[in-house]
């Protein structure tokens, strides 16, 4: 029997790209899947064929740059289910850019959606959690949260972020698994954010060797499935060609 079977398990971003495929992974190895993301025409295309599989779905609209959405997120599926195992933070954008050329707009953005909604899925979820008396946070960083590079000086910033707030997350709370995924190039539409017409080229070229973004569904399935004991900190998944 999968350490994944009947969990019920919550997804930010899961409209596209690695929240999407991790929807699809963990339902097909019996979790409840709770959805959430702005798209909800998305949304509700995914929970239909998640269903048609023969598994458990269900979605929500979500903006986790509100507190009270992502409160009422975890309603929804507190409401439908009972109980909360696990929330995957996975919503992220990432407009990449110079310093020097001061998209400001998009820095706020970045640190709305990539650091804010991390803290909000966890403020709306910890409480619950607390009180249960487990649960599991796994939050997606990248392996900018790790190294910094031309163009992604504020991007790392909110992913080195992540680290620092998971990591503090699993200090203070023995009863609670907190897992870091850090992918390095993977198919996704984030570079589609990058509002620079030649740095939207370039890093398509760089994504030259991205992986599969079920390769980082399997990374969260593998820390999920795990003994209550035992918590799975940190997983950085990348393409062997990636040299960063």
């Amino acid at each position: 029997m999968s350490g994944i079977q009947d969990k019920v398990i919550l997804i930010t971003g899961a409209s596209s790209g690695i929240g999407e495929s991790t929807a699809r992974v963990l339902a097909e190895k019996g979790a409840r899947v709770v959805l959430g993301a702005r798209r909800t025409d998305r949304l509700e295309k995914l929970v239909r064929e998640i269903r048609d599989a023969g598994h458990e779905a269900h979605f929500r609209t979500l903006d986790v740059t509100s507190l009270k959405d992502v409160q009422a997120f975890i309603g929804f599926a507190l409401e439908t289910h009972g109980r909360i195992d696990v929330v995957v933070n996975n919503a992220g954008v990432m407009p990449l850019s110079k310093l020097e050329d001061l998209k400001i707009d998009e820095w706020k953005r970045m640190i709305d959606v990539n650091i804010r909604g991390v803290l909000h899925g966890i403020a709306a979820a910890l409480p619950l959690m607390k009180k249960q008396g487990h649960g599991h946070f796994v939050s997606v960083s990248s392996t900018a949260g790790h190294t910094v590079y031309a163009t992604a000086g504020v991007y790392s910033a909110t992913k080195f972020a992540v680290i620092a707030i998971s990591e503090a997350l699993r200090q203070e709370n023995d009863r609670i698994r907190v897992t870091v995924i850090s992918p390095g190039v993977t198919e996704s539409e984030l570079a589609e954010s990058i509002s620079d017409a030649g740095g939207r080229e370039a890093v398509k070229e760089f994504r030259r060797v991205a992986i599969p973004a079920d390769a980082i569904a399997r990374a969260i399935g593998f820390a999920i499935e795990q003994p209550e004991d035992v918590d799975v900190s940190e997983i950085i998944v990348r393409p062997t060609a990636n040299p960063y």
